[in-house]
């Protein structure tokens, strides 16, 4: 899958369970291993296992790897490793606390939102008799 469709991906699942703060780096420059990371916070330590449960689901569902999951257990902070792309879920306190975003450094990658099919005139309906 191409990366900006998987990161796509990602980020649709992340708002599916209503994850705040979402932010995608390109860091193909800083780190050999993977093309993206993104970064999102949920209100809970629930909420933060169902964000990564829901992104580990959605892209397996869509025939990606999962590599693997990291700190699924205390919930505060769960890592999912997609290979091209590693994905933070935080608690916004813990996410406070190591501040990624500064660690990565750059410009946000800007998410376009999902294509929708182009839609046909709708014809007239025909009055029954």
């Amino acid at each position: 899958m191409d990366i900006r469709k998987k990161q796509r991906e990602v980020v649709v699942a992340l708002e599916n369970v209503k994850g705040r703060d979402i932010v995608v780096f390109n860091v193909a420059k800083l780190s050999p291993f993977f093309e993206r990371v993104v970064i999102a916070s949920g209100d809970s330590s629930r909420q933060v296992k169902a964000l990564a449960d829901h992104v580990e689901d959605r892209l397996r569902a869509l025939g990606e790897r999962v590599h693997g999951v990291e700190g699924h257990a205390g919930g505060e902070w769960v890592l999912v490793d997609l290979g091209d792309i590693v994905v933070h879920v935080m608690h916004p306190t813990v996410r406070s606390h190591y501040n990624l975003e500064e660690l990565w450094g750059g410009k946000p990658v800007k998410i376009a939102a999902p294509r929708k099919a182009a839609r046909g005139k709708a014809r007239p309906r025909r009055a029954r008799r």
